[in-house]
């Protein structure tokens, strides 16, 4: 891995990125719809009422789409792992690997198998029976996201593994760590939050749609007031449990949230929180900023005398931390010729945890333990990611996500006094308020794997080192294949759901039956 071509790991980079973002346009959706169609038919199982069988049926229907393309580029995008990231997968892949294969085998299975019985065994299976059916496969579906969020939460925080100097890779010490990883569980109950909101938007989007053209309205007035409750309740957790995940950052990801929040340096505790402002990463300032005293501190650290740590100082500690690396690095050097070298092998132990550190290394020199003061320190400011993009993207996800909650209120005050059928000027901005929780979905990615470089694994394994040996012109192709292919899989499905939308719920449904007048001109 001494030889890098830079052009190799940005291609790389945008690939997963792209095709990684792609996936996640399918997966809010799912997870969302999954559970609202539980709602939705319970409600038929408790009162028997054939609107609701038609109501669970239209939505499954758009469940059933959007699971297929999710699927699809799921796989895919699982794939790069061994074909983009192969130095990755040998590294980590006893760690990593594991959530991926249960996910596979426990969820994935549990949602393939069930799903099928839902969509075909409305007749075969009695009420009760299909609703366990239906709530299996949102289970599934929720427990894939379960796996995949600890698989990436540790690479955001990578507990439970160590380095091992004979194998050269880094294994599992405990499995447990890994799974109940404080990181991934914040980022689990973020994610889905969000998926159930974004389910919930498109529900009432395309309810308002139909109250505003006057169809289907005995339809859209129920799927109206499941979306709005079940999107106030959604809502609300995702700015909570956002917090959440926010502070967890002070003690795992301080680099990441230095940067959210433009914090060049560390300030008098409690800190302010900057609203706007404009970061300038070459004066190391915000620019015209506007701040809410004490606010970040609050925040972060839940108290009014917790410190968060600036950018300067966490790059000061970073040079601290690869100068321990190098140490590690010259251990692991001695121990590769010599494992039974005790003196070795007591450096090692003692240095281990920032032997990653070490790696950064080696994009500006090739032996690490070589490198010069001034290395060193232009290692340590790698660690520092895009503070203008971090900030920007967190704050427009935020300002998307306090809507919402003003969106799923109004939606719930209007339905609770029974105003949500003339309301024509919400039933416009509920429309077109459909794209904005998948805008701020992306922009959440982009936080939390931008936040994380330079690493691919978080102080272990820098991005640079993880790639595969492959040629730009490989890259490209790849690329522009994916994007073909995938531009004309997003043409579909779209095309797929507005079909359906345009057929409407038509099962059963009084207002899509002819009217007297049309059945007596037929019959003249």
């Amino acid at each position: 891995m001494d030889s890098l071509d830079p052009s190799v790991v940005d291609l790389s980079r945008l690939q997963f990125a792209l095709t990684a973002l792609y996936h996640f346009l399918f997966v809010p959706l799912t997870l969302g719809l999954s559970f609202m169609l539980v709602i939705m038919e319970a409600i038929y199982v408790m009162t028997g009422r054939p609107i609701w069988r038609q109501v669970t049926r239209f939505w499954g229907k758009i469940f059933g789409i959007n699971f297929v393309l999710g699927v699809a580029t799921g796989l895919t995008m699982e794939f790069q792992f061994g074909t983009n990231w192969s130095y990755f997968s040998h590294y980590v892949g006893d760690i990593f690997g594991a959530p991926l294969a249960i996910e596979g085998l426990m969820a994935f299975f549990l949602e393939a198998t069930f799903v099928g019985l839902m969509f075909f065994g409305w007749e075969r299976l009695s009420k009760v029976a299909h609703l366990v059916v239906t709530f299996l496969v949102a289970l599934g579906t929720n427990l894939s996201a379960l796996w995949i969020l600890i698989a990436n939460g540790w690479m955001q925080n990578p507990v439970g593994a160590a380095f091992n100097p004979e194998t050269m890779r880094m294994e599992v010490t405990d499995f447990g760590a890994v799974i109940f990883n404080p990181v991934a569980q914040a980022k689990f109950v973020h994610t889905v939050s969000a998926g159930y909101v974004t389910a919930a938007v498109v529900v009432l989007g395309v309810s308002c749609f139909y109250l505003l053209r006057g169809r289907w309205t005995a339809f859209a007035r129920r799927s109206f007031v499941v979306a709005a409750a079940f999107g106030l309740a959604s809502s609300l957790s995702v700015v909570v449990l956002g917090d959440e995940s926010g502070y967890a950052l002070t003690d795992n990801q301080k680099m990441k949230l230095a940067a959210i929040e433009a914090a060049w340096h560390t300030e008098t505790a409690p800190a302010g929180l900057t609203l706007i402002g404009m970061p300038d990463s070459t004066a190391q300032t915000t620019r015209y900023s506007v701040e809410i005293p004490w606010a970040l501190g609050l925040i972060a650290t839940r108290s009014l005398d917790g410190e968060v740590t600036g950018m300067s100082e966490l790059v000061l500690h970073a040079q601290e931390r690869i100068a321990s690396g190098q140490i590690a690095y010259r251990a692991v050097e001695v121990l590769k010729r010599d494992p039974q070298d005790a003196s070795a092998r007591a450096q090692f132990e003692a240095h281990r945890r920032d032997l990653g550190f070490a790696l950064l290394l080696k994009r500006h020199v090739a032996d690490p333990a070589a490198a010069t003061p001034e290395q060193i320190r232009t290692a340590a400011w790698d660690t520092v990611p895009s503070v203008p993009l971090m900030f920007w993207s967190f704050r427009v996800m935020a300002l998307i996500g306090f809507f919402m909650i003003a969106l799923f209120a109004t939606a719930f005050a209007l339905a609770s006094f029974r105003r949500h059928l003339e309301a024509r000027w919400f039933h416009r901005l509920a429309l077109f308020a459909i794209p904005l929780p998948w805008v701020a979905i992306e922009l959440g990615w982009i936080v939390a794997e931008m936040g994380r470089q330079p690493w691919a694994i978080d102080g272990v394994l820098p991005t640079f080192l993880a790639t595969s040996t492959l040629t730009p012109a490989a890259l490209w192709t790849t690329i522009i294949g994916f994007t073909l292919l995938y531009g004309a899989l997003a043409v579909i499905e779209i095309r797929l759901i507005l079909a359906a939308i345009r057929h409407g719920p038509v099962e059963d449904e009084p207002d899509a039956l002819p009217s007297p007048a049309t059945l007596a001109q037929a019959a003249e």
